[in-house]
């Protein structure tokens, strides 16, 4: 059976090649941590393979069939696979043998989890899975007023390239519509590839994601068994500002709890 996120899946790496910024900030935390890593919602390795390379052991867990066996198909090529291991799991309530130091979800990847009870869940989940001391990182979206407004419904093309295996030209299309009151943003990716006979093919995504504010997700993370160590504005670790277009979570595991 195919999940929600399976259609993203063969375009997320060409989607996302410009996306690179944030794993030297990645690679300090596990520095800092040391092995193994735990990655939420790791897709097709964007963030696992450069830890890999790197010398770090991780993990990566992951709903989507498809999103990982294009991950894995990246690991094996690159004579990566002995230190990642993949995991298809549901991202709230999974059990793993080995605890880790460091654990993080990126690129807006924990505003898939659409409720509270979803988010209590998971990261009570992935508490059980740190270390004495362990660190979690969240990368989210920083919401403002202008950008909230701004999503209105309206069709707007997002990106563009050619998939160098059928000569597609493909162009990702997106809309966008929010509701206030539940904090939840109604996303649709639309991709159209045209190909070299002239053919047009195309692939709907819709999604819903959750958007957080500061203070909601640093008391999310209290009520869960972590302790806030900082929240930084960008993948630089620059200081969380108005202006800040990230809003990046780092907390430790709480100890003396269950």
């Amino acid at each position: 059976m195919q999940g929600p996120y399976d259609p993203l899946a063969r375009f997320y790496d060409a989607d996302h090649a410009r996306v690179t910024e944030d794993i030297p900030m990645y690679l300090g935390f596990a520095q800092r941590a040391g092995s193994p890593v735990l990655e939420l919602g790791c897709g097709t390795g964007r963030i696992l393979l450069p830890l890999a390379q790197a010398g770090y052991r991780a993990t990566g867990v992951d709903a989507s069939s498809a999103m990982l066996a294009i991950a894995e198909r990246k690991l094996a090529a690159a004579g990566l696979t002995p230190l990642v291991r993949l995991a298809q799991a549901d991202m709230r309530d999974f059990r793993l043998e080995e605890r880790y130091p460091l654990a993080f979800i990126a690129l807006n990847s924990f505003m898939h989890l659409e409720t509270q009870a979803d988010q209590l869940r998971a990261l009570r989940c992935w508490r059980r899975h740190l270390a004495p001391g362990g660190l979690l990182v969240i990368d989210l979206f920083h919401p403002d007023l202008t950008s909230l407004l701004e999503a209105d419904g309206r069709m707007t093309e997002m990106a563009r390239w050619t998939d160098p295996e059928t000569g597609a030209t493909v162009q990702k299309f997106c809309t966008r519509t929010v509701d206030l009151a539940t904090q939840t943003i109604s996303v649709t990716f639309m991709y159209d590839e045209t190909l070299p006979d002239g053919a047009l093919r195309r692939t709907l995504a819709p999604l819903k994601m959750r958007y957080l504010w500061r203070y909601e997700a640093e008391l999310l993370l209290d009520k869960a068994g972590y302790v806030v160590e900082e929240v930084y504005g960008s993948w630089q670790l620059e200081p969380f500002t108005s202006e800040s277009g990230r809003m990046v979570l780092v907390a430790c595991r709480r100890e003396g709890e269950p």
